[in-house]
C-alpha cells in the first residue's frame, strides 16, 4: 500500500514553518477522581509530536477521551490530564485550546493540546462542513491513531479529505506496514491464530481468514464450537451450538484450499470455573457430560507448537485456554513461546493477545504488536481501514 509518511515530509524540510496537525489516540484509562492510570498511549503519541518540533513546525495535537456528547463540555471530557501528563514526559508546558474549530494560533517551535474533538460537532459522523474547517486549520495533516483507523469521522477522515497534505505518523505507518507483511505479502506458510468466547463474534473474521491462511488455529469457546462441528463431544463447555454449521463451512472452506483447521487431539477439563478448580488432561474423545473445557492439553499443544515454528507469518488474535488461571495457562503459554521461538514475522493484537504477550515476556521476541483493538480486528475481517484509502488515495 502507498502512503505519504510524515517522516519523510520532516526529511525533506518541509514541514518547517508549518501548522502540523497530529490526529493522536490519547484515550487513556483514569479514575474517579481524573488521575490517568495508564500512559501508554501518551508516551507512544510522543515520537510523532517530537519529529514534528523538531522539523520547526507549529504543532496541534489532538484526541478523543472518553464518549463525550458533541457540542456539551464537561470537565471529565477534558484532555488538561493528558496535557499536563504529556508535558510532564516532554518536559514543557503545553496549552489546552477549547472551541478550536473556528482557528488556532499556534507558531513555529510551538506545540498546543486541541481539546477532546469528540465535542466538536459532527465529529462521529464527519459533517462536510466540520471536515472543511478542520483542513483549514494545517498544511500537513499527520494521522498518528491506528485506535481510529477503523472511523471514518471528522478528525480522522474528513481532515485527511481537505487537508493540503495528509499522511501517516510513525505509529500508523507502522501498523500499515506490519499489516501488509502479515497479509497482504505473507511469508508462507500463513498462520492464524482465533481465539474468544463466541464464534458469533469473529464469524466473518474466521471466514475471511479461511481464504487465505494456510493453517487456521482456533481457541477457547471457538474451539468448542468446532469440536461439536467435528463430532466430539464437549459437555456443559462454553459453546454456540447454533453455529455449528457455519463452523463446519470454514474447515470445508480450508479443506478445499489443502489447508486444515487442526482439532483439539486432547483438552484440559474441570467441573467448575474457578482459579482453584481441579484440572484434568484428558482425550478429546473422552470428555464427559459434567466436564468444562478451559484450554486444549499438552499433546495439542505440543502439535501446534510445532507447526507455529514452521511458519513464514504469524498472525495472533486470543489466548488459547483460561490462561489467568495457572491451571489452565499452559496451552497459551506453549504457543505464546513457540511464537517467540520461531523464526516467522508475527503480528498480534486484542487485549487479552497482549495481557499474555506480556505475562509470558515475549514482547521483544513478537514482530509487531497492534495497537488498536476493533481496528486489528477488521483488517483480519478483510476490510480495508477508512484512515488506510483515505491516505492512499490522497498518496496516488
Amino acid at each position: 500500500m502507498q502512503f505519504l509518511r510524515f517522516s519523510d515530509v520532516c526529511a525533506s524540510g518541509f514541514a518547517r514553518d508549518k501548522r502540523v496537525f497530529i490526529r493522536a489516540d490519547l484515550n487513556v484509562p483514569q479514575n474517579d477522581a481524573g488521575e490517568i492510570t495508564e500512559d501508554t498511549r501518551i508516551r507512544a503519541s510522543i515520537p510523532a509530536i517530537q519529529m514534528a518540533l523538531d522539523a520547526g513546525a507549529a504543532v496541534m495535537v489532538t484526541s478523543h477521551l472518553g464518549r463525550p456528547v458533541e457540542g456539551e463540555f464537561k470537565s471529565e471530557d477534558s484532555l488538561a490530564p493528558v496535557a499536563a501528563r504529556m508535558g510532564e514526559l516532554m518536559g514543557r508546558s503545553i496549552p489546552v485550546v477549547a472551541n478550536w474549530v473556528d482557528g488556532v494560533t499556534v507558531e513555529p517551535g510551538q506545540l498546543v493540546m486541541l481539546e477532546n474533538c469528540r465535542l466538536n460537532v459532527g465529529e462521529k459522523k464527519n459533517k462536510p462542513e466540520l471536515a472543511a474547517k478542520l483542513g483549514k486549520l494545517c498544511d500537513i495533516f499527520v494521522h498518528d491513531a491506528f485506535g481510529t483507523a477503523h472511523r471514518a469521522e471528522g478528525s480522522t477522515y474528513g481532515i485527511a479529505e481537505t487537508a493540503p497534505i495528509a499522511c501517516a505518523g510513525p505509529l500508523l505507518a507502522a501498523e500499515m506496514d506490519a499489516i501488509g507483511k502479515a497479509l497482504a505479502a505473507p511469508k508462507r506458510p500463513l498462520i492464524a491464530i482465533v481465539a474468544g468466547s463466541k464464534v458469533s463474534t469473529k464469524l466473518t473474521i474466521l471466514q475471511a481468514l479461511a481464504k487465505n491462511v494456510d493453517g487456521l488455529i482456533v481457541g477457547g469457546g471457538i474451539a468448542n464450537t468446532f469440536m461439536l462441528a467435528a463430532g466430539l463431544k464437549i459437555g456443559k463447555s462454553l459453546a454456540e451450538p447454533d453455529l455449528v454449521g457455519e463452523a463446519t463451512a470454514v474447515i470445508e472452506a480450508m479443506k478445499a484450499r489443502g489447508a486444515a483447521v487442526p482439532i483439539p487431539t486432547d483438552v484440559v477439563t474441570a467441573k467448575t470455573f474457578s482459579p482453584d478448580a481441579e484440572a484434568t488432561v484428558k482425550a478429546a474423545t473422552d470428555v464427559a457430560d459434567d466436564d468444562l473445557i478451559l484450554d486444549i492439553g499438552p499433546e495439542t499443544a505440543a502439535l501446534l507448537a510445532e507447526q507455529l515454528k514452521q511458519a513464514g507469518t504469524v498472525v495472533w488474535n486470543g489466548p488459547v485456554g483460561v490462561f489467568e488461571f495457572a491451571a489452565f495457562e499452559n496451552g497459551t503459554k506453549v504457543i505464546a513461546q513457540a511464537i517467540a521461538e520461531s523464526s516467522a514475522f508475527s503480528i498480534a493484537g486484542g487485549g487479552d493477545t497482549l495481557a499474555a504477550i506480556a505475562k509470558y515476556g515475549i514482547e521483544k521476541d513478537v514482530g509487531y504488536i497492534s495497537t488498536g483493538g476493533g481496528a486489528f480486528l477488521e483488517v483480519l475481517e478483510g476490510k480495508t481501514l477508512p484512515a488506510f484509502e483515505v491516505l492512499a488515495r490522497r498518496a496516488a
